[in-house]
């Protein structure tokens, strides 16, 4: 059993697709205070605060696992997770049609050993059809997602190419995880 210290939906789901038992126990930390603009950078000292935050408030007695994600435009520029609808509005459009990466950071930690990682999930999107674009910023689903992005729904059908771990993208690369929670469960 280990502790998923964070509040995502999306991460949850991928844990219990994998067959990783999990308690889910948010902590609280404040990205806003995070000082980069390098995608990787961000996310790897956000996943860090989290993890520090998780151990202060559970210490080891399961193993953690902290994890965050940001898309970068080609350009460079993070999208975080939007504001409001307009907000919403104005990163999809970044993305429509664009390059982007979904880059993901995770910590995971037990008495034993830290293990971290930082990987990205490149995808070319094909732009959005304008009112299946309204229709998905009404729906509300992209609150909480980074970038407003969600590969495994509204954006699926867009992707013309995809290099990496849609896991990753989906804020948790499993595929690279999974062994060091086994490692650490046994």
């Amino acid at each position: 059993m280990i502790y998923l210290c964070s509040q995502s939906p999306s991460r949850a789901h991928l844990l219990e697709r994998f067959g990783i038992p999990f308690v889910q126990k948010a902590v609280d930390f404040d990205e806003e205070q995070i000082d980069t603009e390098d995608a990787g950078r961000f996310v790897y000292l956000a996943s860090k605060g989290k993890l520090e935050a998780a151990e202060k408030c559970y210490g080891l007695e399961a193993p953690l696992l902290t994890a965050d994600s940001v898309i970068a435009t080609a350009e460079g520029k993070i999208l975080r997770k939007p504001g409001d609808v307009e907000d919403a509005r104005r990163i999809l459009m970044l993305q429509s049609g664009a390059q982007v990466a979904i880059v993901s950071s995770v910590h995971f930690k037990c008495r034993n050993f830290l293990f971290v990682d930082t990987s990205a999930t490149h995808y070319r999107f094909a732009p959005f059809d304008a009112a299946d674009l309204e229709h998905y910023l009404q729906s509300g689903l992209w609150k909480g997602k980074a970038g407003g992005c969600m590969v495994e729904g509204f954006c699926k059908k867009y992707i013309r190419e995809v290099k990496g771990y849609e896991s990753t993208a989906m804020g948790l690369q499993v595929e690279i995880l999974l062994p060091w929670i086994q490692k650490a469960t046994i």
